[in-house]
């Protein structure tokens, strides 16, 4: 197993990781508009992403004969209900309004992470991280542009899922360190699974072959994602290799600009840009506590 030694191949592992988190949204989007067929509810695109991501995920699982010990199903219902929520909002929101802003706003979930580890981790924060999560609410402000003539709801989803995200992330805390990444994983996706398989009754419809395609490429380049990012962890620190996870935001805004034609404004880019500095300060201060 390779260690926290090779910086060049974690950035490596990193940007692939942001190609592929940037591609679910694009996903998201195509199976949400009336481009290949008729929209899916966010509720089916969720669904078709914890199928096949539980599929792929699954089958490696099998060839690794992963064993289930002890796994704390509470932690895991939580965290995969908060999962499944907040994905679902990001996938809505990635229909209604362009990707660079749901990206940068899914972002926030960080700081949302940081605010609840005090109430439910006990956590302290410092001046710095209170810096970082101030930037990070101000660049949100911007993209979201309230009372402004230009302000669109639908940026709202977008928050929601961040802040249902940084929920998950305490979940994740709570359960690293005592039980094994992949089976973590593992169970994740098979309770996500349960959870988008009880709400898509209500909403399915029969997908077209070309849905059908968008919905397994979702899936997929959700676990790719996942494998990535653990992998690039696993070769730096964690306050050196995050702050590449932002290239998201440069595949999103290429993505819908190449398919869709959406050019992000000068007013996208001031909002993404503070938040990507708030969450950069964050990662580095993380860093430095951590040695």
């Amino acid at each position: 197993m390779e260690t926290r030694n090779s910086p060049l191949a974690a950035v490596g592992f990193m940007l692939v990781a942001t190609v592929f988190i940037a591609g679910t949204t694009l996903m998201a989007k195509l199976a949400g508009k009336d481009l290949l067929g008729e929209p899916l509810h966010p509720f089916q695109i969720t669904h078709g992403r914890f199928t096949f991501a539980f599929l792929a995920i699954g089958t490696f699982a099998l060839i690794r004969r992963l064993r289930i010990t002890r796994p704390n199903l509470k932690l895991h219902v939580a965290r995969s209900a908060a999962g499944f929520t907040g994905v679902t909002l990001m996938f809505a929101a990635a229909t209604l309004i362009p990707l660079a802003d749901a990206t940068a706003i899914s972002f926030l979930n960080p700081v949302f992470a940081m605010l609840l580890a005090i109430p439910l981790l006990g956590e302290r924060v410092g001046p710095w991280r209170w810096l970082s999560v101030a930037m990070a609410l101000v660049g949100a402000l911007i993209l979201i542009r309230p009372g402004a003539s230009s302000f669109d709801p639908a940026a709202m989803l977008a928050l929601g899922a961040a802040a249902l995200l940084g929920l998950e992330t305490i979940f994740i805390k709570r359960l690293a360190g005592r039980e094994a990444p992949l089976q973590i994983l593992v169970i994740n996706n098979a309770i996500g699974l349960v959870i988008a398989s009880c709400a898509v009754l209500f909403v399915w419809q029969s997908p077209t072959p070309a849905q059908w395609g968008v919905l397994a490429a979702l899936g997929f380049m959700m676990a790719s994602a996942q494998a990535c990012y653990v992998q690039a962890i696993r070769r730096a620190d964690a306050s050196f290799v995050v702050p590449f996870s932002y290239a998201t935001l440069i595949f999103a805004a290429l993505y819908d600009f190449g398919l869709f034609g959406v050019t992000p404004g000068w007013v996208s880019a001031l909002g993404a840009g503070i938040i990507v500095a708030g969450g950069a300060i964050l990662a580095w201060r993380e860093g430095r506590q951590a040695k």
